[in-house]
């Protein structure tokens, strides 16, 4: 497959999975570039990083699905 073609197949993929090629392929140049370090040698903060990145990726194009009458109480 050329360049050309792979462009031209993420392009007829909706958003959301166009960013998930684009996560996918960060996360290859992360593992395979020999600049950055290996997971194992990932200090807390680092990790705690990633993990909430990945955890919240996407997020913000989901939907609200709660309103203020599915809370059990109300703060004043």
């Amino acid at each position: 497959m050329s360049y050309t073609e792979l462009v031209e197949k993420i392009k007829q993929l909706p958003g959301e999975k166009q960013r998930e090629v684009f996560d996918f392929v960060d996360y290859l140049t992360l593992r395979f570039t020999h600049s950055t370090p290996a997971i194992d040698t990932w200090n807390e903060q680092e990790f705690a990083e990633l993990s909430m990145q990945q955890a919240l990726r996407g997020m913000d194009d989901d939907p609200i699905v709660y309103s203020d009458a599915d809370l059990k109480e109300h703060w004043q």
